[in-house]
């Protein structure tokens, strides 16, 4: 797209003179290669990959948050990429708890790795042990207090707040707005995951007795980005479509009934349309939104290839652009910080 194209004005102009400039909060979740395919062994190569997207994000001024789990907390090559992004505070390390493979070890199922349960699904001891160790790990292989945080599989409830609180964490980003997770299973015998419908899209200090509201706690939620359907006569029409029908896929199609701020290789525009609304809508923040994995072809089954690799980072490089005219790059910590003193560092 060129400079002049009218979503990238839109997102670059939404913002009123004088305003303080909105966060823009890269969060990947870095973890094993391709774990939809739930291999036996876990390989951490997709790590070697890293720098490049790194270099890309400070090329335009932003920070990414690498929000860890435990096979790449022990993967050297990450580790050593971590330490030195740290060292130059380029980027945040947090934590990803992936609750089948992270110790203390016990299965909850008949097959774990199999069936990826949730950390929410296990005894609330085991929960409160496997972010303890975690919490330790990172702590210990990069050297900072780890303070930021995302649930594996987006699973997450009050017990899981405490246990952050507990072990000093100041900000969770795991609430996906307009999405519920009850339909994926993790325990087959267990009732999915989270339902998130009813969750605020804003950030707020939330009650771990209910963490869909604001409370008095300290630890901060910072929900996902994701922009519902802004057409009320489209969202009309599609709730009296039966959802097979070819009238319900064609809205699918063209009028998404939501629009995630994360990248495939075709959904530039709609990426771009966030940025907009979310400059619109006067939000203090956008959050994107990746699994490293991602980033290395065959990594995922989104990027199968080195072709839809390079399409990735051709898109990446005309959304970054585009928000780098109007927001700014922030670490989720720094924008904890922001949050709470309401003043831009």
């Amino acid at each position: 797209m060129s400079h002049s194209d009218p979503d990238r004005s839109s997102a670059a102009s939404g913002l009123g003179q004088g305003d303080d400039p909105p966060s823009f909060l890269i969060t990947i979740d870095t973890e094993g290669d391709n774990l939809w395919a739930r291999p036996d062994v876990v390989t951490t190569e997709n790590s070697r990959f890293l720098p490049r997207f790194q270099k890309l994000c400070e090329s335009w001024g932003f920070k990414p948050t690498y929000l860890v789990d435990y096979d790449m907390a022990r993967s050297d090559p990450f580790v050593e990429f971590g330490k030195d992004v740290l060292r130059r505070k380029e980027a945040e390390i947090g934590m990803h708890n992936h609750a089948w493979n992270t110790p203390p070890l016990g299965q909850l199922t008949d097959d774990d790795n199999a069936h990826h349960p949730y950390l929410i699904e296990y005894p609330k001891s085991a929960l409160r042990d496997k972010v303890a160790l975690m919490t330790e790990l990172l702590g210990e292989s990069f050297g900072v207090a780890i303070r930021s945080h995302r649930a594996g599989r987006w699973a997450f409830n009050g017990v899981y707040a405490r246990a952050l609180i507990a072990n000093g964490y100041r900000v969770d980003c795991s609430v996906t707005p307009h999405i519920s997770w009850q339909a994926y299973k993790g325990d087959p015998n267990g009732n999915g995951g989270s339902d998130y419908r009813e969750f605020p899209e804003r950030p707020y200090f939330l009650d771990p007795e209910d963490v869909s509201r604001s409370g008095q706690s300290s630890l901060l939620e910072v929900p996902m980005t994701i922009m519902s359907c802004p057409f009320k006569l489209v969202n009309r029409i599609r709730e009296r479509s039966g959802e097979r029908s070819m009238r319900r896929r064609v809205l699918d199609r063209f009028f998404p009934p939501i629009t995630w701020f994360r990248p495939k290789t075709d959904n530039l525009d709609r990426m771009l349309a966030v940025l907009s609304w979310a400059a619109r809508q006067k939000h203090d923040y956008v959050e994107f939104m990746l699994h490293s994995s991602e980033l290395m072809p065959g990594g995922s089954p989104s990027f199968p290839g080195e072709a839809e690799i390079e399409k990735l980072y051709e898109n990446l490089n005309v959304l970054f652009e585009t928000a780098a005219a109007s927001f700014r790059g922030a670490t989720l910590s720094e924008y904890y910080e922001e949050f709470r003193t309401g003043v831009k560092t």
